[in-house]
């Protein structure tokens, strides 16, 4: 197995991170006159506070943080949390007995509100795009009945404003579990033969980061077959790998609660010509938009860079949408590269460039990097993909 296994990094904040994000949430709330900040979902809880933990998974229970306009974070959790809240920064907790369908959490929470923004300040809640209210409809209903509903207001560019752009703690999580990525991925020609199935890959792979140091693989995707394929988000199958075969991995390995995100390109036997030409396309497309990732430019510039080569190839279009995203605690983040979106890039961004075609008979062909925008340009964080498809066998 080939290791180049370096030191994992810190694991956790310390509470001058948390004391930094909560101090500018604070600020941006005041420039929007709000009172108090109300998350309500894993990444935006665990990103004020430092609780983390996988019992997210389960559906059962809400999770509340109140962000005031001064002060600490106030937690209003199920009981079943307080002791691993109390382990983080915070020392104000207010618990229930979950589940409770009758009144899970809602009226201790608009009592919290109230105390904290007043009978009447404005509650700044995340609506727009990629946020979602983790709550049911109807007790967000009874909420907004018990508080009223001209209170809450659009809070999506606060925390959107401050999760895109990452400490160097942050990215240094990120920059780890890339690592990690990148080795499993040179590795994975030793892990697979001829006659292996889907299957017997993704397992391989999986075990592989893990062994190296991923605290969990929960996002491994890809696809196989004869000079291509027309999937890239499927699971494993049972196919059986053959000569002429093309197969793509994707993962979204996490340490600390942190991703990477891109993929790999493997050929089995030989590459065919046409799956050759589509490479080396995807290829000098990531190579423009690693030129065009500069402090002052935008997803769209992104975008029109990685497009315009493909396009200048005689590339088939794709319908993906996108030609990469922001990374970070989710496995994909604000901004999207697209000819529409025009977030500038800052230092510190973390982002994908996942340039993608369409080639032949519908097979698609795709590349994906992770960098963070510094001043002096990208930053690679996963290890450059080869300039030639790996042949396996």
């Amino acid at each position: 197995m080939k290791n180049r296994k370096s030191e994992a990094p810190e694991r956790g904040f310390r509470q001058s991170e948390f004391e930094a994000r909560t101090a500018k949430a604070q600020t941006l709330m005041g420039e929007q006159g709000l009172k108090a900040l109300l998350v309500c979902t894993e990444p935006e809880v665990r990103y004020y506070s430092g609780f983390h933990t996988p019992f997210w998974q389960s559906p059962t229970r809400p999770w509340f943080l109140v962000v005031p306009a001064q002060g600490k974070p106030v937690a209003v959790i199920p009981g079943i949390g307080a002791s691993s809240m109390a382990a983080t920064w915070l020392d104000d907790i207010r618990t229930w007995p979950a589940p409770r369908p009758e009144d899970d959490g809602i009226t201790l929470l608009a009592d919290v509100l109230n105390e904290v923004a007043g009978m009447d300040g404005r509650i700044g809640l995340p609506m727009g795009h990629e946020t979602h209210i983790r709550m049911p409809a109807h007790d967000f209903d009874r909420l907004r009945k018990l508080l009223g509903a001209d209170r809450f207001k659009d809070a999506t560019n606060i925390v959107r404003q401050q999760r895109m752009v990452k400490s160097e703690a942050e990215i240094e999580k990120i920059a780890h579990i890339c690592a990690i990525a990148s080795d499993a991925f040179e590795n994975f020609p030793d892990l697979v033969t001829l006659g292996d199935t889907e299957r017997d890959a993704f397992i391989r792979m999986r075990i592989d980061l893990l062994q190296r140091g991923a605290d969990e693989v929960p996002y491994l995707v890809g696809a196989s077959g004869p000079g291509g394929f027309d999937d890239i988000i499927r699971p494993a199958t049972d196919r059986r790998f053959a000569d002429g075969d093309l197969m793509l991995l994707d993962t979204g390995a996490v340490f600390d609660g942190y991703h990477c995100d891109f993929d790999r390109n493997f050929a089995f036997g030989y590459v065919p010509d046409e799956a050759k030409r589509a490479y080396d396309v995807v290829y000098a497309a990531t190579e423009a938009g690693l030129t065009a990732a500069r402090p002052g430019a935008t997803s769209a510039d992104l975008f029109r860079a990685m497009a315009s080569v493909m396009s200048a190839s005689g590339a088939q279009d794709s319908d993906v949408g996108r030609l990469g995203h922001g990374l970070g605690m989710q496995l994909t983040e604000w901004p999207s590269h697209t000819a529409q979106d025009h977030t500038v890039l800052e230092v510190g961004m973390v982002i994908t460039l996942e340039p993608g075609m369409s080639f032949g008979d519908g097979k698609v062909m795709v590349h994906e990097e992770d960098i963070v925008i510094r001043e002096e340009g990208p930053q690679l964080l996963s290890r450059r993909a080869p300039a030639e498809m790996p042949v396996i066998g």
